[in-house]
């Protein structure tokens, strides 16, 4: 019986202490702010494009971005516009839904295929401590392309292709 108020009055103790002496944990707070940097999340193709992230609240975010490859008999274009709600908030990370609708023209061996896509996405941005004006984005979802022909498609980048924001 002493041994387990022992173990009750530590685990009790313990506790308190972890509570008390922790900081408060703080999300990532984008209300207000514009973003500029890179995203190559397309369900069709791999475009490297130009994207901008505006946040007019801190729940809800508007990102567009344009890809172009003027390649000979292999051309590429993307303009992409989306939607973004942030559903819950971590310590240096957001977590997020949302959609996507772009304008695409892919061509291959001269043959051009133009047409539109829609994405529903789900994701996260996380920010590196004491380097917090730099998110790295990472999403997952799904999507369909009309060009040539309508294709679906579940996807899934990395902070490599999903974008690499600045937030001034």
């Amino acid at each position: 019986m002493k041994r387990c108020s022992l173990i009750l009055m530590m685990a009790a103790t313990g506790f308190l202490a972890l509570t008390m002496l922790s900081g408060v944990v703080q999300a990532k707070e984008l209300a207000n702010r514009l973003g500029i940097g890179y995203r190559s999340s397309y369900v069709t193709f791999t475009l490297p494009s130009v994207a901008a992230y505006y946040y007019p609240s801190s729940t809800f975010g508007v990102i567009g971005s344009l890809g172009v490859d003027t390649q000979d008999n292999n051309s590429k274009f993307a303009a992409l516009v989306g939607i973004r709600r942030i559903l819950f908030k971590e310590e240096n990370m957001n977590f997020f839904m949302g959609g996507n609708l772009a304008i695409i023209n892919n061509e291959v061996n001269a043959s051009k295929d133009s047409g539109f896509e829609m994405s529903g996405i789900f994701g996260g941005e996380f920010f590196l401590p004491g380097l917090e004006s730099l998110g790295f984005n990472f999403e997952s979802g799904a999507g369909v392309t009309n060009a040539g022909k309508t294709r679906f498609r579940t996807m899934g980048d990395s902070f490599v292709n999903a974008g690499v924001i600045f937030y001034f």
